[in-house]
């Protein structure tokens, strides 16, 4: 955690400051700007949870469809950040970009609130028969998705780096503080998302849709409140140039010097550097891109200053590389899509509301609460990892032990993989239950199996998560320049946007496969009647591919900086990556 905000850190220091900023920022802006983050992941992981058990039993919606919904707009949530990102950076600014994302997150779960208060605004049901919602009544309800993608974006590509401005700022010097304000950061997400898929979907569940979605837009309008009212104390960067330009500047100059011959035995002379730029000469990969560094009339192309004169025909050895190493790493990018698919399937919720949630002879746990598993697999993992195994194995070793992120993504890949096998083997004994009681046609039944026979995915998906998430974005920090380290801590919510399209379109593909066929969905509504337990083993062999496609990538990608370095000291190597 200390790698992204140590580059944010770098950064921003450039970045030129509104007036009296001295007199702003520091310790006291924080409380603010992490409660804001806080009540924001409380209400919006309260909605997610049950989302699929409103969609079927309120709008009438086959389970296929309405997953395909619910990955569409976690798609949506996941890749506007990546806009807003750069948005914040180019034009608008971080603080505007933060309260933005507060109104329109609080506008949308507002309207999705209206959904469950406005008979008119949903289909009419009578008991578990619901009449075909208009496109009036459905495009009420994606609008109300759509606004909470916009606001989400908004607050997740901004809201942490926001804070980091209001300390080093006012103390260059004391790092520690800041690595303390990222741990603690996370820890109030980590809390807000826990209390979220429990109390909440608790809520909803007890005191139905009513309340339950009232609740969120009260804490979000709570967290806007927060946020605003601390305005006169924030330190407010202003925008400054993105990296994204400098990127497409490379493939506009190589592809204007497309006939242009590249020598192999060129010398630094012939190519556009920086001054006092250890990097004088482009690498051999990827070498169609060396021609956008190539020096053709000194005269026509450099300034005076040495710079060009028009970045658009002449970029640096340094853009050539950085765009290079992204591209490189798309392919061991590209494997954590599937896991991202396998995180995000609501099945789960369908397939635990149909089971005996009695944790007491009078207390049920929401089917929706169960996701509280994860999350708390998850936080326990990290610090079990951080704080007990690893210096457990480097006393053993006598000496500093660490997993590579590429070791950490390809262990999370694999327990992804077993989630998937626990999954389908504990619905296919589920489903002979559930047809040896008699409950065929009724898949609103609860069957006499205990809920809590899934406990083990969740507890194996969160340790999923742990190793390859996190795994993720510290290689792609390692490996991606400073400059790009907003692409780096970006590039996580790309897979899982992608993530969810893929596995839309997965569902969609099994859904009409099997139908075609002549047999009943895999992934029908009506899931004693489907075979969910096929499709997680569907999910289970692609899983498995995808590892064998993790290796390969990873052996051709070679050894990382980090690998380069033989599992250094992660505090050594932050200060000397790139």
């Amino acid at each position: 955690m200390e790698g992204p905000l140590a580059a944010d850190e770098d950064r921003d220091m450039e970045e030129p400051l509104l007036s009296n900023s001295d007199r702003k920022g520091g310790l006291r802006a924080l409380p603010f700007i992490i409660a804001n983050g806080a009540l924001e992941r409380l209400a919006s992981q309260g909605l997610s949870p049950s989302m699929i058990l409103y969609l079927t039993r309120v709008y009438g919606m086959n389970s296929a469809n309405a997953s395909n919904v619910i990955f569409l707009w976690s798609a949506a949530s996941n890749f506007t950040p990546i806009i807003c990102a750069f948005l914040a950076d180019s034009y608008f600014g971080r603080f505007r970009m933060i309260a933005a994302g507060c109104i329109i997150s609080c506008l949308g779960m507002f309207v999705l609130w209206l959904t469950a208060m406005i008979p008119q605004a949903r289909p009419f049901c009578d008991g578990a028969i619901c009449d075909t919602p208009s496109i009036a009544q459905l495009l009420f309800l994606y609008s109300s998705y759509a606004l909470m993608s916009m606001g989400s974006g908004c607050l997740q590509s901004s809201n942490l780096a926001f804070g980091a401005n209001q300390l080093h700022r006012k103390n260059k010097s004391n790092s520690g503080i800041l690595d303390r304000y990222f741990d603690l950061y996370y820890v109030s997400s980590a809390s807000g998302s826990l209390i979220g898929v429990s109390c909440i979907v608790y809520i909803q569940d007890r005191m139905g849709w009513r309340v339950g979605f009232g609740v969120p837009v009260a804490l979000m309008l709570l967290s806007t409140v927060i946020f605003l009212l601390a305005s006169p104390l924030y330190l407010k960067p202003m925008p400054s140039s993105s990296w994204c330009a400098g990127l497409v500047q490379v493939f506009v100059a190589a592809y204007k010097k497309r006939h242009l011959q590249v020598s192999s035995t060129g010398t630094s002379e012939m190519y556009h550097h920086k001054s006092g730029s250890p990097l004088a000469m482009p690498s051999d990969k990827l070498r169609f891109l060396n021609k956008a560094c190539i020096i053709r009339n000194s005269e026509d192309e450099l300034a005076s200053d040495g710079r060009a004169s028009n970045p658009w025909i002449l970029c640096t050895v340094e853009q050539v590389e950085d765009l290079k190493t992204l591209i490189r790493i798309m392919a061991l990018w590209s494997t954590g899509i599937l896991v991202c698919a396998a995180l995000s399937q609501p099945f789960y919720v369908l397939q635990v509301a149909s089971m005996d949630r009695h944790l007491t002879p009078t207390f049920e746990v929401p089917a929706g609460s169960f996701g509280a598993v994860f999350v708390v697999s998850l936080i326990l993992w990290i610090m079990l990892y951080d704080r007990l195994i690893l210096p457990l194995v480097s006393s053993c070793r006598g000496k500093p032990t660490r997993l590579s992120g590429k070791t950490r993504m390809g262990i999370g890949i694999l327990l992804c993989t077993f989630s998937l096998a626990v999954t389908a083997v504990v619905e296919s004994k589920r489903r002979a239950l559930a047809i040896k009681e008699g409950f065929s046609d009724d898949p609103d039944a609860v069957v006499n199996m205990s809920a809590f026979w899934t406990l083990p995915r969740y507890i194996l998906l969160g340790m999923a998560e742990a190793f390859n998430v996190i795994g993720q974005i510290e290689f792609f920090y390692y490996e991606l320049p400073k400059a790009m380290s907003s692409v780096a801590t970006s590039l996580f919510g790309l897979s899982m946007s992608v993530g969810n399209l893929a596995a839309s379109f997965i569902v969609t593909i099994v859904d009409n496969f099997t139908k075609a066929a002549g047999v009943k969905s895999w992934v029908s509504s009506n899931i004693n009647q489907g075979h969910s337990d096929y499709y997680y083993w569907l999910l289970f062999g692609l899983l498995f591919a995808n590892f064998l496609y993790f290796l390969a990538c990873s052996k051709s990608y070679g050894p990382s900086k980090e690998e380069a370095r033989g599992g250094s000291n992660a505090e050594d190597d932050l200060n000397n990556v790139n």
